[in-house]
């Protein structure tokens, strides 16, 4: 059997280099495209048919011969050789071999521009809703862990420093609406890139009397795009995609940093589950929080896929350019990684448990009542930039005297301020103050209810 000809290879004299071969090959990268790139194949030769370009029979063979590699590629079977180039070429190839003449008329009007375009716009779009449904799942592994904690209280932090008294189910509710704010991100780049490319051809589209709405309608898009030389070189969406798994992969890096503090002895707020640590091979008592160190990492793996995806966009001159092929490994790696990234914060998050003694012990260090003081003050009349005043210097009296705010008497409260009453040790002591909180989203017991009765509502109608 002679050995098959590339697509291209009848233009130049002789055979490429192995060299050559070897450095234009992507079979090892976009194989993974397969059934979208077999979905699109079939929805053409479809549109073909209706437009008296193939026949009917032709069609049906096409299209059953098609359905025959994707299975054996499904079960294994399949033997993908690099001198066929990309996954293209591989099921063309395949196709010719099964079916004979009909395959070679599956190209007609049609380019590997704009059929790997449609390929990365299907996978993408399976893609998001992926994400988006480990991002559903991660978020209500939150809102159970913090109908837990709907009461407990932990000391908030900012510049890592004590700040104010929150309740912890609030602090775990944070991350669900960070991570609402990804799956808005998916949402708005799968409506931005679910258009059809297909059809496009190389460049400027084709002679042929292609009809581009059937190929788009069969494919599920909204519609097609309307310029052929934009259609094959927009990789407007591989960039936007990357940058959505980046900000995915920082939420979670947040998240892990603050956990791989939390369950450290001299914080010790976090008990992670023994399955989802290790120990040491030197030291026996160690037991680490890898797997959080790993997120942490990982999110440098994908902010180089974004850098490297923006870098390839920057210098391309109009129209498409090979330059493109390399975005597959930049996609597929940030996708990959936020995916399993996901997955391994959920478990985390499902089970971890707060250690409320601990944290409650040490809750009136750092004078976390500190700000509820000074908002009492103005309820009393004091300018707030008096009263913040006022507090600092009770503040710096405290550390003095070794005490806290709510260890003072009356007469040493009021040597600082003749506004304060009795009534102001209601206002005193972390585990009154949350209590007090009246702003919606405060992070009080109260908000944190009708958050947690708000996210069980929005995510069961997902």
């Amino acid at each position: 059997m002679a050995e098959p000809e590339k697509s291209w290879e009848k233009r130049l004299a002789g055979g490429p280099d192995d060299l050559t071969i070897d450095f234009v090959e992507s079979l090892s990268i976009d194989k993974r495209l397969y059934k979208y790139d077999i979905v699109g194949s079939i929805a053409h030769a479809k549109m073909l048919s209706e437009q008296k370009l193939i026949t009917k029979d032709e069609f049906n063979s096409i299209k059953d011969g098609l359905i025959e590699i994707s299975e054996e590629i499904a079960a294994g079977r399949f033997k993908f050789e690099k001198k066929y180039e990309d996954i293209h070429m591989a099921i063309e190839a395949a196709l010719v071999a099964k079916i004979g003449e009909p395959a070679k008329k599956l190209h007609t009007g049609r380019s590997r521009n704009d059929q790997i375009a449609t390929d990365v716009r299907l996978w993408m779009r399976d893609q998001i809703e992926m994400l988006q449904a480990k991002i559903t799942l991660l978020q209500k592994a939150f809102v159970k862990l913090a109908g837990k904690y709907a009461e407990d209280i932990m000391p908030g932090y900012t510049h890592l420093q004590r700040a104010q008294p929150i309740v912890i189910a609030s602090y775990l509710l944070s991350f669900a609406e960070q991570f609402e704010r990804d799956f808005i991100r998916l949402k708005n780049c799968l409506c931005l890139l679910n258009i059809s490319p297909l059809g496009s051809g190389a460049l400027a589209g084709s002679t042929l009397p292609l009809d581009r709405k059937s190929t788009a309608k069969q494919l599920g898009f909204l519609d097609i795009s309307y310029n052929s030389i934009d259609a094959v070189s927009d990789r407007d969406y591989c960039a936007e995609f990357i940058f959505d798994c980046s900000l995915i992969a920082t939420h979670l890096s947040r998240l892990a940093e603050d956990w791989i503090i939390y369950s450290s002895s001299e914080f010790g707020f976090v008990r992670i589950d023994d399955a989802y640590c290790t120990s040491s091979s030197m030291m026996p008592q160690k037991r680490n929080p890898d797997l959080l160190e790993l997120i942490r990492a990982k999110t440098g793996l994908v902010y180089g896929s974004l850098m490297a995806m923006l870098t390839i966009l920057k210098g391309q001159p109009s129209g498409y350019n090979r330059d493109m092929q390399e975005d597959k490994t930049h996609i597929f790696a940030a996708s990959d990684t936020a995916g399993i990234c996901l997955d391994v914060a959920r478990a985390i998050v499902s089970h971890t448990k707060f250690n409320t003694k601990k944290i409650s012990a040490k809750l009136d260090e750092g004078f976390l009542d500190a700000t509820a003081l000074a908002e009492y003050l103005v309820g009393k009349g004091v300018a707030f930039r008096e009263a913040h005043g006022i507090v600092g210097s009770l503040v710096a009296y405290c550390e003095q005297q070794n005490k806290n705010l709510a260890g003072l008497n009356l007469e040493e409260l009021q040597k600082y301020s003749a506004a304060v009453e009795k009534d102001v040790y209601e206002n005193l002591g972390a585990a009154g103050v949350v209590y007090k909180y009246l702003t919606a989203g405060s992070a009080g017991p109260k908000q944190a209810k009708e958050q947690i009765a708000y996210w069980n509502n929005h995510l069961g109608q997902r």
